[in-house]
């Protein structure tokens, strides 16, 4: 696969087929649920929008790493949670409404936020020289066309054709991750002669910022009060980036056009799932969380 037509043509394609994925399970009410859930929501937006480019930040300044790797950690903590964090939380039997709904509108309120810290990172770290950046406007209505158009066609799909929706559901989200393997399959042997060294300069900050911020998490669902599986879904929310939007800012013509700051996003997804399953394992084992919720 050349890399043109992987960052040009599927890697776009990729990506509206994971969010239409993501609108499959997806009705009206899921928005509404910050009404229900209220502090259960807010918190786990918390963490998602403002806890997690911070610490993403303090990483990126603190670890060695050049110019453009540090602004692909920071393009990445802009991403919103993954959809397939939701098939997570399921797994480790966390509150998946509760995921659903942070899923859904972190993706909402992202396409405005990212190109403001993926300009400022770059500002911050490729020096006030630089001749790269995300046009507001232009960024923001290109995002939305490849995550919010997807997901309304996957929530109208749910809401006319429910019985056609169960059945696809479930493969078009495994079909999700089977793309996003191929594209980090792609992305890693077009910088072959490199993949040991980026392995080296940014798996352990990667690392970092996965664990990390799950342990914050975590921690912030628990000093709060939230219940047990409310705690869990935060957690994995923080732990599960959409990697492939990350990747699509960084190395998608229609973006930033340069392959080297995707190379956050694609080790992270190598790491994500087994750390957010090993960390979720852990929390469901611990007797200490309150069970019932507390608000």
């Amino acid at each position: 696969m050349e890399s043109s037509f992987l960052t040009a043509v599927f890697l776009p394609l990729a990506l509206c087929i994971i969010m239409l994925g993501m609108g499959l399970g997806l009705t009206l009410q899921d928005f509404q649920r910050i009404w229900l859930e209220p502090k259960a929501v807010i918190l786990g937006l918390v963490a998602q929008l403002i806890m997690l480019p911070v610490v993403g930040f303090l990483l990126a300044s603190i670890f060695p790493l050049s110019p453009e790797i540090a602004v692909g950690v920071m393009i990445l903590a802009a991403c919103p949670g993954g959809p397939t964090s939701n098939m997570v939380t399921y797994l480790v039997r966390g509150n998946v409404a509760l995921s659903i709904t942070l899923t859904a509108i972190s993706s909402l309120i992202t396409i405005v936020t990212i190109p403001l810290v993926v300009n400022l990172a770059m500002g911050q770290f490729m020096g006030e020289a630089v001749t790269l950046q995300l046009s507001f406007l232009t960024t923001v209505v290109r995002i939305a066309v490849i995550t919010l158009i997807p997901v309304t066609l996957g929530m109208v799909l749910h809401h006319y054709a429910p019985t056609f929706t169960a059945r696809v559901e479930h493969w078009v989200k495994w079909l999700s991750l089977f793309l996003l393997a191929l594209i980090i399959v792609g992305l890693l042997a077009k910088e072959r002669a490199n993949v040991a060294s980026f392995f080296v300069q940014v798996g352990w900050v990667t690392l970092t910022l996965n664990v990390l911020t799950m342990a914050l998490g975590f921690a912030i669902a628990t000093l709060t009060k939230l219940d047990r599986p409310s705690a869990k879904s935060i957690t994995v929310e923080v732990g599960i980036q959409n990697g492939t939007l990350a990747i699509a800012i960084a190395s998608a013509p229609a973006f930033l056009n340069n392959p080297t700051m995707a190379i956050p996003a694609a080790i992270y997804a190598l790491i994500m799932y087994p750390t957010s399953a090993a960390f979720a394992w852990i929390i469901r084992n611990l007797k200490s969380l309150p069970t019932t919720a507390n608000n």
